[in-house]
């Protein structure tokens, strides 16, 4: 029977009943309860002879605000859209390395990025697939379990995980079975009132739960804002928009580059005629058999059944769009007729069109889902993980569901061999994680008529050095290059499977950035990999910015800067183009030896609004005058 408690008192009990060493469990993103986890952390800290373990990934944290133009832009951003959320203590020591010496946290995935120069949190690591993660924190000794979770008054005896069923559901029965053998774990829930009641799998009863904290968390649940989508990446979409098939099946990860393949798709359904005059002149038809073969460029007649193991922006905004539409069923004789097309799919109510293990977004995300009934929810099963992300377990039903997957994955190297770098730099410094990258590129090659993809800008500029992202070798890899199959930049579609070396390396040098064409060509000939009379394909010789910028000046529409909405105003947009223009041009030593005489910056009045929103429209001193002078920089190189 679950107990209504407070959240103090449910810390008394959990002192209580467990162990001295809580080895506590929480969810991957969002559905971590903040409050009871702060609340615990803190009174375990100050008692030297208990420990806590925290089990965990992807812990959330606003953007640090950092100095100088950042804070300035950031602070009332900041403010506005992450309101009274309550940071994770843990984290904020995580950050300082000042964890007090009882206490550990181990994550399996990290907020991209964030944690680089944390060695407590480096050393902590573990490298686990997201599937094989419930496995992993059970066989540590979990003990207790901690979860956000939603509430809906039309089903009172029941809650929602929500965001978060991927790990959850997967751990259930293993903690079923310790407890039958007599071990004491507990589970704690918190009701967030603005958390989406999501139907299907993702629903328990109340019985599942040992505590229900009694007062409901009303803080602001963390967001994930749009951020602008670059020419590369809008490039990298439609690419990868060609091979998506119809009646097909789709995985897509977050950030701009899944947005931009959410906008090609939405302008391959909407705007067709457009869509094919900017496909022509980009000539992505010299991959014409491919696309033909394993994708195409109409309308969707059939639809996507999305299978991804976030439920991300992208997939809704399909959703709404009528492009991901296709049902699957949760029995194969079902399955099967819907395959055949002899399944009137009105007539069966248990149809779906999303699986997904989590959820993470924008604020208006969240709210979409909260404004849908609960029969259009339906359609959207948030399940375990190890359904989403595996074969095995139903894997005939999954075989039937899963028809021509395309496992779209975001990449920040490729080397010319073909093997993907995703998760960590060579150094050993962990970004982010493998998370479930591996489990579907796996997929990618066991499911017939499924696709690997892999994504990624093919250079990247800071600081004024421009650097290639497709390299000879790289000291790190996340996805070996016997698991190669296709990759994707914005110069277009590298086709590796079943490659040999030498082709491989060909194709990937035909959607490298030309500035490095050469160099490679000279690394891979000096390895012994491609022939000393190897000569680049005319046609990829002119890979470069300019050229794709040039397309884009032509067919602006079908370029938006933020195609899923966004969170900006419309100064704070033009200020975020200034700031990055600003980043990748400039390092901060040299702006200051330059100083402010050096800058083609136009007069104040050129940009008003702008100054007074960074408090820069009356500047006092040496330094406001250079910060405004770098702005107004800034924002004349990339007013549009």
């Amino acid at each position: 029977m679950v107990q209504l408690c407070s959240i103090e008192q449910a810390v008394d009990d959990v002192l209580a009943r467990l162990p001295a060493h809580i080895h506590m469990g929480m969810p991957l993103g969002l559905g971590k309860p903040n409050l009871f986890a702060n609340a615990l952390y803190r009174r375990i800290a100050k008692l030297p002879e208990r420990a806590l373990t925290i089990y965990t990934a992807l812990s959330l944290g606003r953007p640090a605000l950092g100095d100088g133009l950042q804070k300035r832009f950031l602070e009332p951003f900041i403010e506005r859209v992450f309101g009274d959320y309550p940071e994770l203590d843990f984290l904020a020591d995580l950050h300082k390395d000042s964890l007090p010496a009882n206490i550990h946290v181990q994550q399996f995935f990290m907020q991209p990025g964030s944690l680089l120069h944390s060695t407590s949190a480096q050393q902590d690591y573990v490298s686990s697939n997201y599937s094989h993660a419930a496995r992993d924190i059970n066989a540590a000794g979990l003990n207790l379990v901690a979860q956000l979770v939603a509430s809906s008054a039309e089903h009172p005896d029941r809650l929602s995980l929500s965001c978060n069923p991927d790990i959850t559901l997967d751990l259930l029965p293993m903690i079923a079975k310790r407890r039958a053998a007599g071990e004491t774990i507990l589970v704690v829930g918190q009701v967030h009132s603005d958390l989406p009641y999501m139907p299907g799998d993702a629903e328990l009863g109340m019985d599942e739960f040992d505590y229900l904290l009694d007062e409901k968390d009303s803080t602001t649940l963390f967001s994930t804002p749009n951020m602008p989508v670059g020419f590369q990446d809008h490039f990298i979409g439609l690419h990868a928009s060609t091979l998506v098939r119809d009646g097909g099946t789709l995985q897509i990860g977050i950030g701009s580059m899944g947005d931009a393949l959410t906008a090609a798709l939405l302008a391959r359904q909407a705007d067709n005629e457009a869509y094919r005059l900017l496909l022509t002149d980009l000539d992505v038809y010299q991959w014409a058999p491919l696309i033909s073969r394993e994708g195409g460029v109409d309308p969707f007649a059939r639809g996507l059944y999305g299978c991804s193991e976030m439920f991300v922006n992208g997939l809704l905004v399909l959703a709404d769009a009528g492009i991901v539409r296709r049902k699957v069923y949760p029995d194969v004789a079902t399955q099967a007729q819907a395959n055949a097309g002899l399944l009137d799919d009105a007539a069966q109510p248990d149809g779906v069109s999303i699986h997904g293990g989590f959820f993470l977004g924008p604020r208006s995300f969240y709210q979409r889902l909260q404004e849908m009934t609960y029969a259009k929810r339906q359609a959207f099963n948030m399940t375990r993980i190890s359904y989403i992300n595996e074969l095995y377990g139903q894997e005939e039903l999954k075989r039937l569901q899963r028809l021509d997957a395309r496992f779209i994955n975001s990449a920040i190297a490729v080397t010319l061999l073909g093997a993907g770098v995703a998760d960590q730099l060579e150094g050993g410094h962990v970004l982010s994680g493998v998370g479930g990258q591996y489990n579907f590129v796996a997929q990618g090659h066991a499911l017939e008529g499924a696709r690997s993809i892999l994504i990624l800008r093919s250079w990247r500029e800071a600081g004024g050095e421009v650097s290639s992202n497709i390299v000879w070798e790289y000291g790190h890899c996340t996805i070996p290059r016997h698991l190669r199959d296709i990759v994707i930049t914005e110069y277009g579609i590298a086709d590796l499977r079943g490659q040999t070396d030498a082709k491989v390396i060909e194709a990937l040098l035909n959607v490298t950035d030309s500035r490095f064409q050469a160099d490679l060509i000279e690394q891979a000939q000096k390895a012994g990999k491609l022939p000393k009379d190897f000569q680049l394909d005319p046609r990829f010789s002119d890979n470069t910015p300019e050229r794709l910028q040039g397309i884009q000046a032509r067919h602006r529409r079908l370029f938006p800067e933020y195609p899923l909405g966004t969170d900006f105003t419309d100064e704070e947009r033009d200020l975020l183009r200034a700031l990055n223009w600003l980043k990748s041009k400039f390092k901060l030593t040299e702006i200051l030896e330059l100083g402010k005489a050096a800058l083609d910056a136009p007069e104040p009045e050129a940009f008003p609004e702008h100054l007074v929103r960074m408090r820069l429209d009356k500047p006092e001193g040496l330094k406001e005058d250079l910060y405004q002078r770098l702005l107004l920089a800034g924002l004349q190189a990339t007013a549009h």
